[in-house]
């Protein structure tokens, strides 16, 4: 039993030893596992009293005792960093009990990660060997627990499946230098920690005469998906002389693949392309192509298996054919999807709302820029007609300085609009009935001033005559300008509701005398489109309300009787 015992711990003992070599300076890579022991042996007991270890760190020339935190962790002769980062950089040294006596010493220097390769120049060993030799790769010993995960790299690419702690070589060749990383996963309260080690491996050129032939490259799986074309590769290295009787050919599904004929539309699904030999120095090749038109589903449970053959020596590889996983969307490119699904929506509402409110401005702003012109060539004379409350039956001045001097004022000398106001510019003596008629007629608008008294003999037909062009002939388009508020339109035709109530535009006094005011936009809206110019020519008489000239003719209040 006690021989047992003392063998327990001659093994611990010798596995601590092997964790623990006796090294003066150590480079690590920051953000990564590491951890400073030192073998049990080199530390003294006492049966008499139970000695303590302490760690501590000299930067700068100063020295202070290592406390324990959740990243850097003492048990017994292990010093832990989860992970180490550049600031640990220094001296370390271990004593025990009261600090009189120094176990071990070590210079820690952390290495800056380089961002733009998976390792550091300076964090690497170099193995040099010699071609046609058998040769093993180590990983290095930081991880104790065989459980934890082990991957390798090549020229920062993984390295086939391996996943042991040694990556094995039959038989080198100069195509297997490189720079090889081992990989450990570390897992620690829930978080993954990595610990790697990287080794350059130059593989020189030995005597030909070490050299066996081989396939190169090792069993492989080809991620593919259904339907798509692949060809799959076999190369066997010959040596320094070409051998004669070699053979290399593929094998699947218990037969012989068809040769193909060069003629891609009449060779079979699966064919093997004729036998190529090719040199590079003084190494010889020979190189075997299997193309599979469209991968199938069958394809997927067979090996295609490559076969060399040469001085009754077999050498075989095995390629399997697997279905690709479907990537998931990147998390910034699902990311980015979602705010312009999000946004998309918003700013297009926010341009139909920006169009609906700045309609008329919008219009008017294209109108200006085009200068579009819907009165060229329609064979009418005038823009609008205005029919307005007579003064035989009008209360109030206002409405009758509005239609005869503000109106054409803005309408006609600012925009340059040519409107007909009967009183203006039909000469007396003339049939009133049909005057109105034609002149309305004439007109591409019927502009009419809406006010509580409005309706009387000659403004009735002069509606009517509108609303029957505008209604049932579809020849004009009637504009109400609601002068004076009005609470109820009973008074008014009931086929004057069928006008759309956006043609309704209402005056504001004070507000709407400005000529950029919203009353005097929303009626050049509805007027016809017209380039701006002034134009205060082609009536048959001059507005000049102001002096003593010529007054408008008013015409006999007896409308009925003129009938």
């Amino acid at each position: 039993m006690t021989l047992m015992v003392f063998l327990l711990i001659f093994i611990t003992e010798t596995a601590t030893e092997k964790l623990c070599p006796l090294r003066a300076s150590i480079d690590v890579l920051e953000g990564e596992y590491f951890f400073l022991c030192f073998p049990k042996s080199k530390q003294q007991h006492s049966w008499k009293e139970e000695h303590t270890i302490n760690w501590h760190k000299e930067s700068a020339g100063r020295q202070k005792q290592i406390q324990e935190t959740q990243r850097i962790v003492s048990q017994m002769n292990f010093l832990e960093f989860w992970p180490v980062e550049l600031g640990d950089s220094g001296n370390y040294f271990v004593t025990q009990s009261n600090g009189s006596l120094t176990i071990q010493n070590w210079t820690l220097n952390v290495l800056e990660r380089n961002k733009s390769s998976c390792f550091n120049q300076n964090h690497l060993t170099t193995e040099i060997q010699n071609a046609g030799i058998g040769h093993s790769l180590k990983c290095s010993d930081l991880s104790v627990n065989e459980n934890d995960s082990i991957t390798w790299y090549k020229d920062c690419k993984r390295y086939e499946n391996e996943r042991g702690r040694e990556l094995d070589f039959k038989t080198l060749s100069v195509q297997h230098s490189g720079i090889y990383t081992c990989k450990i996963s570390i897992s620690r309260e829930g978080k993954i920690y990595h610990s790697t080690n990287t080794i350059r491996l130059v593989v020189e050129e030995d005597a030909p005469e070490t050299v066996t032939l081989e396939i190169v490259g090792r069993n492989e799986e080809i991620q593919t998906e259904i339907g798509k074309e692949e060809t799959l590769n076999c190369t066997g290295f010959l040596g320094y002389y070409i051998q004669e009787d070699a053979s290399l050919y593929w094998w699947f599904n218990d037969t012989f693949p068809k040769k193909c004929s060069g003629i891609p539309e009449a060779d079979p699904p699966i064919c093997e392309e004729d036998l190529k030999k090719s040199h590079l120095g003084n190494k010889f090749y020979i190189t075997r192509l299997l193309r599979i038109k469209k991968v199938r589903e069958e394809d997927l449970h067979h090996n295609f298996t490559c076969k060399l053959q040469a001085d009754e020596i077999t050498h075989i590889k095995v390629v399997k054919l697997k279905k690709g996983n479907t990537r998931d969307l990147s998390m910034h490119v699902f990311t980015t999807g979602m705010i312009l699904a999000v946004l998309f929506p918003c700013v297009a509402m926010a341009v139909v709302v920006v169009c609906v409110i700045f309609r008329v401005d919008l219009v008017l702003f294209y109108r200006n820029i085009s200068q579009r012109d819907d009165t060229a060539g329609d064979g009418k004379e005038y823009d609008a007609f205005v029919s307005y409350l007579k003064d035989c039956v009008s209360t109030s001045e206002e409405e009758r300085e509005f239609a005869l001097r503000i109106l054409p004022m803005i309408l006609e000398e600012n925009f340059g609009y040519k409107l007909c106001i009967f009183e203006r510019d039909v000469s007396p003596g003339g049939a009133v009935v049909d005057d109105i008629h034609s002149f309305i007629d004439k007109s591409r608008r019927l502009i009419i001033i809406l006010s509580q008294n409005y309706i009387s003999d000659r403004a009735i037909y002069e509606l009517e005559s509108g609303l029957h062009k505008a209604l049932v002939e579809r020849k004009m388009k009637i504009i109400l300008i609601e002068y004076m508020p009005i609470s109820d339109y009973d008074f008014l035709p009931e086929s004057l509701s069928l006008l759309p109530s956006k043609r309704v535009v209402k005056w504001k006094k004070d507000k709407s005398l400005p000529v950029n005011s919203r009353f005097w936009k929303t009626l050049r809206y509805l007027m016809p489109a017209k380039p701006t110019k002034s134009n205060t020519k082609g009536h048959c008489m001059n507005l000049d309300l102001g002096s003593e000239g010529t007054q408008p003719w008013t015409g006999d209040c007896d409308f009925s009787t003129v009938i």
